[in-house]
């Protein structure tokens, strides 16, 4: 069945007549006629020509054309719902929270067919987006209104990137009029909050049936710690799907840089999976962002602020290894070992570390007491603990030195002493303005002795935690860009058990991501940037409210979005899936349609197709009329490149057609894994590297090309480069044999086992790859090997890491002195990729830049040695030659 949406352009078909007529006219070929002067008279006609009449057969063929351009304008649409005009409102719901921007377009599309039909029924419509709107107004039902202006409408309908309100849709729904029958079809995102079944029975409620639609729905992204304390990442979704999902989780730095990536598979049947993220420090202090490749929506990104990072915490201070629970760090190493870097030392050492903070426990400071003051002015952290050696310092002469947040008076305070306790202390609540004011004070906690502080005006503001009686237990005061901070009491259990509490663990950790000017996170934080529906940073609105000291009680939504609070310095990250329970799948009500988006029989516009027809005729046409005015020797070249040009390429698998590409041109070539992300990264390296060395040298490369053992030749290259990775599945006994085969011919293999550099790999499967293969006995590179010389200069031969490099111990006289296979973990493919824009893909640790730069040389040296051999390594006796001749 066929509809239209305009028919009353059918009326144009009555004009066939007159272009029948019109179409029939034909103009007479051209002739070449000469021009004598003698016999211009003479070859002239006395009757007059006529026009030639258009063959029947071209006739009807532009008549079809007029035909499919008139249909076209109509509208026409197959298997359309019933046309005729109703006055049944049509109620759509749309979901529109975070778990639907992962399908947003296949659910947009849905939408618009679905306001079609609703026109050419010329039906009222009314629109219901479930998510809270972003101006925080609540959810009402727009409507009723045309289909045109449901359309208008629906085109500034976007995800938001908070959850759906159900509850507030159903009050919505369940407030609209029962007098009138209304249909209803539901755009799911297929995730219930608890009220799905509600909001499902409401829509029954309006009698006129109910359809739900359904697509992909969104995953969350969490963050958390494994059991080696590594950063741990969850991917949680529905726990009803029934296929396999492959993911990606990206690791992006501020200025957009990918710094690593993480493979890991959904199983069917499985509604999470959880994997490491294996990053260096320096490299996951940089981090900014963690989020789903290629996967729209908040809920699969999670902002990073400082907290995220591994802080650099340097101890000062004596240690008793003999009585380990006696020891000033004992409690403290076990408090941030999770979260930092706790190297251990004397001052000077650790400064030239530029920790991030320093613990002193119960000390007065070292001999380098002036550069610890320049490091805090500079923004570090100096925690200081008290204990007995600070209250007799205090008792013998006062303050025992300048870096102390406030001045402390002599006969520090503990139970049976002059100024004795009846009863331990307590904990009373964190005051606003401390870093601790999220954190609950334990009541559990009780100090039994400590160093005072004498009074001050300031005193009150330079104080984070208080007892019970109002005596201060941490001060803090800013030096600098820095601070310093007194816990007035030991860093062990001698004078308490807060080191025993769980509390002590997040206020060390509040301390230490003070440094580099961050300053206190305490009190209301004033949006800086917001995520919207699909996961993009953009500027905080003006209705964007600050977010409180205790962001844990609050759930994003249109007050406050998922973004960074707080200045530069001192953002917070707020962050949406940690405030969503998993996902739970819809439970419908009997009675009720469900459907995938993809099951959906919807009308279809013709509209598209029959224009495309009528131009394929055109051409033809264009043709024909050139054949008969007797054009065509002209442009039959034409035609046939344009046939030629649309004609398919040939397969780029067939066998002769790859020893076609590889034998024509020099190329480098790289095996074929089968991991998308390794042939990927390796495939732009390789492309990166053989344009350098086309600009820096006199060879010329083609790009790379990627060969299966299993299948493809490989002695056309003079470089196979196989990066080694254990989810690889070894090669057959034939790959082998073929790869022996071209060692023996001169060819080169690098084996880069690179990929396994960042985390622990599986050396018993990167070895089962290469069994078998004829490694010749392998000697480290040193720098009068011919690799380190072959064009330029070198001394290291890094790529993204820096490790030693291996070669074959006697590169032998057949083939140059070239060694068949060159052995390392540096991840040269990394270094060498560059993107679309020519900026690096991956960054190289620890040399940075420098780095990279002597891993393009390393390249350039490798491609040389393949292609010249040894005819660099006389080099290795110029000192020799050079006395010679002097004599």
């Amino acid at each position: 069945m066929i509809a239209f949406a305009t028919p009353w352009l059918l009326v144009a078909l009555v004009t066939l007549p007159v272009l029948w007529w019109l179409l029939r006219l034909l103009p007479p070929a051209p002739r070449r006629v000469r021009f004598p002067a003698l016999r211009l008279l003479r070859g002239l006609r006395e009757h007059q020509d006529s026009a030639a009449r258009t063959p029947p057969w071209l006739l009807l063929l532009r008549l079809l054309i007029l035909l499919l351009i008139i249909a076209a304008a109509a509208g026409p649409v197959l298997r359309p719902s019933p046309a005729a005009p109703t006055a049944s409102p049509l109620l759509v719901v749309v979901d529109d929270g975070w778990a639907a921007a992962r399908d947003w377009t296949p659910r947009r599309l849905a939408l618009d067919e679905i306001l079609g039909e609703a026109a050419r029924q010329q039906r009222p419509v009314l629109l219901l987006g479930t998510a809270p709107p972003a101006d925080g107004s609540p959810l009402s039902v727009q409507g009723p209104m045309t289909a045109a202006a449901a359309r208008s409408l629906a085109q500034g309908l976007v995800p938001k990137p908070w959850a759906s309100d159900q509850r507030a849709a159903t009050t919505a729904v369940a407030a609209l009029s029962h007098d009138t029958v209304t249909q209803a079809i539901w755009i799911s995102d297929g995730i219930d909050s608890g009220h799905g079944p509600a909001l499902a029975a409401a829509l029954q409620g309006l009698g006129g049936g109910v359809t739900v639609l359904t697509g992909a729905s969104g995953r969350l992204l969490r963050q958390g710690l494994g059991n080696d304390e590594r950063p741990l990442l969850t991917v949680t979704r529905l726990p009803n799907s029934t296929q396999n999902e492959r993911l990606v989780i990206r690791a992006v730095d501020g200025g957009g840089q990918v710094l690593g990536r993480e493979e890991a598979v959904i199983a069917a049947g499985q509604d999470r999976v959880s994997l490491p993220l294996r990053l260096p420090t320096e490299l996951r202090n940089r981090l900014a962002r963690l989020d789903i490749e290629d996967e729209a929506g908040a809920g699969a990104v999670l902002l990073l602020d400082e907290s995220w990072k591994r802080r650099v915490v340097g101890l000062v201070g004596d240690d008793n290894a003999s009585a380990p629970l006696l020891s000033p760090f004992y409690y403290v190493e076990r408090a941030l070992a999770p979260h930092a870097d706790l190297p251990r030392g004397d001052l000077p050492a650790l400064l030239q570390r530029r920790p991030d903070a320093l613990i002193l426990a119960d000390m007065p400071l070292p001999a380098a007491a002036a550069e610890l003051t320049n490091w805090v002015e500079a923004g570090g952290v100096l925690i200081r603990f008290a204990g007995p050696l600070t209250a007799r310092a205090i008792s013998a002469g006062g303050v025992p030195d300048g870096l102390m947040p406030v001045r402390l008076r002599s006969g520090g305070r503990s139970l049976g002493g002059a100024m004795s306790w009846t009863n331990p202390q307590g904990l009373a609540p964190f005051p606003a303005h401390s870093p601790f004011s999220d954190l609950a004070a334990d009541a559990e906690v009780k100090i039994s002795a400590q160093v005072l502080a004498e009074p001050d005006a300031d005193l009150s503001d330079r104080t984070w935690a208080h007892l019970a009686d109002g005596t201060p237990l941490v001060t803090a005061a800013p030096r600098g860009q820095g601070w310093v901070v007194l816990i007035h009491t030991t860093a062990n259990a001698a004078w308490s058990n807060l080191p025993l509490s769980g509390l002590f663990p997040g206020m060390l950790r509040r301390l230490t991501v003070l440094g580099r000017g961050a300053g206190t996170t305490s009190g209301a934080l004033a949006a800086s940037e917001v995520l919207d529906g699909f996961g993009h940073r953009q500027p905080a609105s003006g209705l964007v409210e600050a977010l409180p000291a205790n962001a844990a009680k609050i759930i994003p939504g249109p007050r406050h979005p998922p973004g960074l609070y707080g200045p530069d310095g001192g953002r917070v990250a707020f962050n949406l899936s940690p405030h969503l329970d998993d996902p739970h799948p819809l439970r419908l009500p009997a009675g009720i349609e469900l459907r995938r988006l993809s099951q959906r029989d919807a009308p279809l516009d013709l509209t598209g197709p029959l224009l495309a027809s009528a131009a394929l005729l055109l051409i033809v046409d264009m043709l024909i009329a050139l054949r008969l005015r007797g054009l065509w020797r002209r442009t039959a070249p034409l035609v046939l490149l344009l046939v030629i040009a649309l004609a398919p390429p040939a397969r780029a698998d067939d066998g002769f057609d790859f020893a076609l590409r590889a034998g024509l041109a020099t190329r480098l070539a790289f095996v074929h894994t089968g991991d998308g992300f390794v042939d990927g990264k390796t495939r732009a390296g390789l492309t990166a590297l053989s344009r350098l060395v086309s600009e820096r040298s006199t060879a010329r490369l083609d790009s790379p090309m990627a060969v299966d053992l299993e299948r493809d030749p490989v002695l056309f290259f003079p470089i196979v480069y196989w990066p080694l990775s254990a989810a690889q599945a070894p090669p057959s006994a034939a790959a082998i044999a073929k790869l022996n085969a071209y060692m023996r011919a001169g060819g080169m293999i690098v084996l880069d086992t690179g990929a396994e550099a960042a985390g622990a790999g599986n050396t018993a499967a990167l070895r089962s790859l290469t069994e078998g293969l004829a490694i010749p006995a392998l000697t480290t590179v040193t720098a009068e090997h011919v690799l380190t010389r072959s064009f330029y200069l070198l001394k290291e031969l890094p790529g993204r890491w820096d490790g030693p490099v291996w070669v074959a111990e006697a590169g032998g006289d057949d083939h140059d002195g070239v060694s068949p296979v060159v052995v390392g973990g540096n991840d040269w493919a990394g270094a060498w990729a560059m993107d679309g824009q020519g900026r690096p893909s991956y960054p190289c640790v620890p040399g940075g830049e420098r780095q990279r730069e002597l891993a393009w040389r390393f390249g350039v040296n490798l491609v040389m040695y393949a292609l010249t051999g040894n005819y660099k390594a006389d080099q290795v006796h110029l000192p020799a030659i050079l006395e010679r001749l002097g004599q």
